[in-house]
């Protein structure tokens, strides 16, 4: 009788396992959380420069065979899991009870393998710290003078991008990530990237979405509605995110740089034509704004102009306040403490690049 007992004992303690075991891991997976949100140069040290490149050579060269996007498909199974849960509940072939605890084990798993795949990298040092820099305090006359510059450069290299060139650009992007890797505080190569269009680009168009990082799978995604002259900044940028760059403003820096380092005139356009648009967005404060629109050549403003009225056109504006705000929840939520207008902050970024290289050359 007692040898029975404890092999009923035994037996519901497996099944408390088996039930509790995605709980456990999301506490265990919550509190290294808090540990690493402390602890910046550890994770940069032993999760972003040692573990993650291994996950990223692994999943990336899986996705990699696969011509579509696991990451839209993965999500799609999800939904559809949901449903037909919710349906079998309704002709009362399961219990709510047990389709609550399976959901529940599932978002469980999913927030620990998001974690455990690639979301320690939010918890790193930020860019200046892990390329050395010296911060500088906000300077309208450096401010004005990269203005400038970046007008200048701009109406230089103006030319005109097709998505026949897509191919191209790809190899073009991946060179300067292989040449400019080592200034950036980048591990090149972090396994391999390629650029997978978006399932349901008409939905995320409408959302404002242009590309997005898929964690779990390592993979690049590009919306197939994105302008021609956009897509060398947002293939570099969802690129960044791949080699765990996970703050939108560093991605955007990073993209920028990737962009104006290559000796192609396409690449070279989408990043300064993408960079003129942040910092005339800052500038359009300043009493002299109308004069720097001025400076800026009559292609390069026309251009400027199509795209804004092009997104414009696409977005639907009540699911793109919805997806901006959920964006701006999930980053603040990762220590991304400006939420969404951290996309903005690159300004500021580019104007520290320039006044450490700069001051590097003196």
């Amino acid at each position: 009788m007692q040898k029975i007992r404890k092999k009923i004992r035994i037996i519901d303690w497996r099944k408390i396992l088996l039930i509790s075991w995605p709980f456990l891991l999301a506490a265990l997976v919550f509190l290294s959380i808090q540990f690493a949100i402390r602890n910046p140069e550890f994770v940069e040290h032993y999760y972003s420069k040692r573990l993650y490149p291994s996950f990223a050579k692994f999943f990336s060269s899986f996705n990699n065979l696969i011509p579509f996007s696991l990451w839209d498909v993965f999500w799609v199974l999800i939904v559809l899991l949901i449903i037909s849960g919710l349906v079998l509940i309704a002709v009362k072939k399961i219990k709510p009870a047990w389709f609550i605890l399976r959901t529940l084990q599932l978002l469980a798993l999913i927030y620990s393998l998001f974690y455990i795949g690639w979301g320690y990298n939010y918890f790193r040092p930020e860019i200046e710290k892990r390329i050395g820099w010296e911060s500088l305090k906000p300077d309208e006359l450096i401010f004005r003078s990269i203005l400038d510059s970046v007008i200048t450069y701009a109406n230089r290299d103006y030319t005109v991008i097709s998505s026949a060139d897509y191919s191209k650009i790809d190899s073009l992007v991946e060179e300067s990530y292989r040449m400019n890797s080592i200034g950036l505080g980048i591990d090149f190569p972090n396994g391999t990237r390629r650029p997978k269009t978006m399932i349901f680009s008409s939905f995320y168009g409408k959302l404002g979405v242009s590309g997005y990082f898929g964690p779990f799978f390592n993979e690049i995604h590009v919306n197939s509605y994105l302008l021609p002259m956009d897509y060398p900044f947002v293939l570099a940028h969802e690129k960044a995110h791949q080699f765990g760059v996970t703050s939108e403003a560093e991605a955007n820096f990073v993209a920028f740089i990737i962009c104006v380092k290559s000796e192609d005139l396409r690449l070279k356009y989408s990043g300064y034509q993408s960079l003129l648009f942040y910092f005339l967005k800052d500038a359009s404060q300043m009493n002299d704004y109308k004069g720097y629109l001025n400076k800026v050549d009559k292609n390069v403003i026309s251009d400027l102009r199509f795209r804004q009225k092009y997104y414009h056109n696409l977005e639907n504006k009540k699911f793109s306040d919805m997806q901006t705000a959920a964006n701006d929840i999930y980053l603040k939520a990762n220590k991304i403490e400006k939420g969404v207008k951290n996309y903005d902050q690159v300004v500021s970024l580019v104007i520290n690049w320039y006044y450490n290289t700069n001051r590097n050359k003196e």
